[in-house]
């Protein structure tokens, strides 16, 4: 298995998909998430700053997608980033993670990015 994730130059699913969640993974409830990084969209949930509106963009993203991205909570992220995988990562196709990688024209992912060669 390759130590390099595709997702360290990608950030396309930051940028494309809204992240929402059950407002208790917010810092305040004793989650993770950091509550000035969120905003309200139901009584329960809530949703990544920047990823509530019609051109998602998450603000933890840093960097330019498909050059060089981080998330500057990855260590307090939300299940819905927990949770997401890289196309074929797990030797399952994710659909998802290649509809937002085509919306800023990278092609999808092959099956066997992760062997080493």
């Amino acid at each position: 298995m390759s130590d390099v994730s595709p997702c360290l130059n990608c950030g396309a699913c930051c940028s494309h998909f809204r992240v929402s969640f059950f407002w208790g993974e917010c810092a305040s409830s004793g989650g993770t998430v950091p509550d000035e990084l969120v905003t309200q969209i139901t009584p329960s949930r809530v949703a990544m700053i920047g990823t509530d509106r019609k051109a998602p963009r998450c603000t933890a993203l840093e960097g330019e997608v498909g050059k060089a991205v981080s998330c500057t909570i990855y260590d307090k992220r939300s299940s819905p980033c927990r949770e997401f995988e890289a196309s074929w990562e797990n030797g399952e196709q994710n659909v998802d993670c290649d509809k937002a990688r085509a919306r800023f024209g990278l092609p999808p992912l092959q099956p066997h990015w992760n062997e080493v060669a």
